[in-house]
């Protein structure tokens, strides 16, 4: 049981199911920090919640960030810092746009903004990981020369 633990959660690896399982498991811990974030300013600090959801976006971001350098794309081909946290930001900007975007839609619609958050989460969340991915890929080839 050690080893599989060891395998899924601690061991560097390219194997794009184990990296889906623990980006599961870092997007968990991001969705929550992202959500309760939205619920704080919104309902403690009566921000409005598209606002809200910026700022939540942010902390889950950065959140996402720490962890899936540490656990899930720690065995991705090294590049240059500032290009690799540019192109991060810029699929979170892309990611911040389409989950504010679902946000105010479904809520529109008279869905619950916390439901609503609950959804685009979990769409952003796809794109996230695929994003990120294809990153890694993209400059593992240009790092060889390919």
């Amino acid at each position: 049981m050690k080893k599989i633990l060891n395998k899924l959660l601690i061991e560097k690896t390219n194997d794009v199911k184990i990296q889906f399982l623990r980006y599961i498991f870092v997007g968990g811990i991001a969705a929550v920090v992202n959500i309760g974030s939205l619920y704080v300013f919104t309902e403690v600090a009566h921000l409005y919640y598209l606002l809200s959801n910026v700022l939540g976006f942010i902390l889950g971001l950065v959140t996402n960030y720490i962890l899936s350098k540490i656990l899930v794309f720690a065995k991705e081909e090294k590049f240059n810092k500032v290009i690799e946290f540019t192109i991060y930001a810029i699929i979170g900007v892309v990611g911040l746009g389409l989950d504010t975007l679902f946000l105010w839609l479904f809520t529109s619609m008279g869905l619950y903004y916390i439901l609503s958050k609950i959804i685009s989460t979990a769409l952003v969340f796809i794109w996230n990981f695929g994003a990120r991915k294809v990153l890694y890929v993209i400059a593992g080839k240009i790092k060889k020369g390919e």
